[in-house]
């Protein structure tokens, strides 16, 4: 039982000293791969630190070391540029620009309630309802359940057991697919 002990101390430090090797070996390739993807050098850290992380518990073989290192460190960059960036309802309908005055936010909020900016109201809620109803059923229900009825991607992770990431993932290809929607309005209303 003793020589048992023995053996798996022994192999556990081995890993160890194998860990500190590679880390001694591949953290400066590493950062400045991460550096030159994460402008925040706390994030940068952060990533390598989850990488050498993720290294020391892996319980499976590695076959090409390289290329798992930089695999690992390119998707959690991804991870965090997601955490970082959720898609939101201005990213659709952006502030006016001062050349030429037509702002979604500002046709939706404003206080006149002439006919004008009613018909102008009117063409955007039906374009995008219409674009809502050509998106897939799952993009769809992130995107109203977060950015029209208010519920936090905490949420609905909770209701439905999906993970915060994929219903980030989800709201931004429903954002880029409206956004362009949107903005063949904007364009038909400004060159008409």
């Amino acid at each position: 039982m003793e020589a048992v002990l023995t053996l798996q101390s022994l192999m556990a430090e081995e890993q160890k000293r194998n860990i500190a090797t590679i880390i001694g070996d591949y953290s400066k390739r590493l950062m400045g791969f991460i550096r030159k993807r994460v402008p925040n050098e706390a994030d940068a850290e952060d990533i390598l630190q989850d990488v050498f992380y993720q290294l020391a518990g892996n319980t499976q073989p590695i076959e090409q070391l390289t290329a798992w290192l930089f695999r690992v460190t390119r998707n959690r960059i991804i991870d965090v540029q997601r955490k970082h960036k959720p898609e939101l309802l201005d990213d659709v309908y952006p502030e006016s620009s001062a050349e030429d005055g037509l702002g979604w936010k500002d046709l939706l909020f404003d206080i006149d309630d002439t006919p004008e900016t009613a018909y102008l109201r009117n063409l955007f809620w039906e374009t995008l309802n219409n674009s809502l109803d050509e998106l897939p059923s799952e993009q769809k229900e992130v995107f109203v359940l977060n950015e029209l009825e208010g519920v936090s991607f905490k949420e609905i992770a909770e209701k439905t057991g999906l993970t915060v990431n994929t219903l980030i993932s989800r709201k931004r290809y429903a954002v880029l697919h409206l956004r362009e929607r949107l903005q063949v309005l904007r364009n038909e209303l400004l060159n008409y």
